[in-house]
């Protein structure tokens, strides 16, 4: 019954997509704001869908950035992605490059000033990124970055990329943590929605100036320890994150 009822949810939720892209799409070319407010909307609507659909409620923690800041979130799935968007109000992504040509959301991805990045070789990639993020720094918000490069499962690894820490140099901003558990209740890839309490947490900021280095370190430890305590929290399984993947 909660496989169909996620196949049911998963099938109009790109549905939604769709019609509230066509929706937007008009006003978002003519004024970059909506683009911003079709994507909040769609999103706000995605969480209250899972709520009722599959029962998998969401909650934000912290103090939701407001100003020009850097980001560096914990990636699990597209859920993370969807609770971030619901709640900032001028969210934009580094994300990967092949994401400029997904349907509808590549689009409106460029329309608020997403940072499309070729993964590669890592000296070009993070030029590639520094250029995209100076010319988009006309238009302030608040830039997100996903320190390990990609969706990392509940219990699994990856090494936190120096990208991260370049930006919070070349930026010189406050830098705001975020945990997540979302991977518990929404993988990484499959139907299956899971019932329970889905949470994405900002964490103390971090203040700029540091050694990179230094912040990499408290960075990843901040991160990985919230994500662990809100894991254990939904009764996951944080004593496997010594795996890598």
């Amino acid at each position: 019954m909660q496989y169909a009822r996620s196949l049911i949810f998963v099938i109009q939720m790109y549905a939604a997509m769709a019609l509230m892209g066509l929706y937007y799409f008009p006003l978002a070319a003519w004024d970059r704001k909506w683009a911003s407010a079709g994507i909040r909307t769609y999103c706000r609507y995605v969480r209250w869908s899972a709520r009722w659909m599959v029962g998998l409620r969401t909650e934000v923690r912290g103090k939701v950035p407001q100003g020009e800041v850097l980001i560096a979130s914990k990636h699990q799935s597209f859920l993370d992605i969807i609770v971030l968007c619901s709640v900032l109000p001028r969210p934009k992504f580094i994300m990967k490059a092949s994401l400029r040509h997904a349907p509808v959301l590549g689009w409106f991805a460029m329309r608020i000033g997403c940072v499309p990045v070729d993964r590669g070789r890592r000296a070009a990639a993070i030029r590639q990124m520094k250029d995209g993020v100076q010319s988009g720094r006309v238009d302030p918000g608040q830039l997100i970055i996903y320190p390990e490069g990609t969706r990392v499962a509940p219990g699994a690894r990856m090494p936190y990329k120096i990208g991260t820490g370049v930006l919070y140099a070349e930026l010189n901003q406050t830098c705001v943590p975020a945990a997540t558990n979302v991977g518990l209740f929404w993988p990484r890839a499959g139907i299956l929605r899971r019932k329970g309490l889905g949470v994405v947490e900002f964490l103390e900021p971090i203040a700029p100036g540091q050694e990179v280095s230094d912040f990499m370190a408290a960075l990843e430890a901040r991160i990985e320890g919230a994500s662990d305590a809100l894991m254990k929290e939904a009764g996951g399984v944080p004593e496997l994150r010594g795996r890598v993947v």
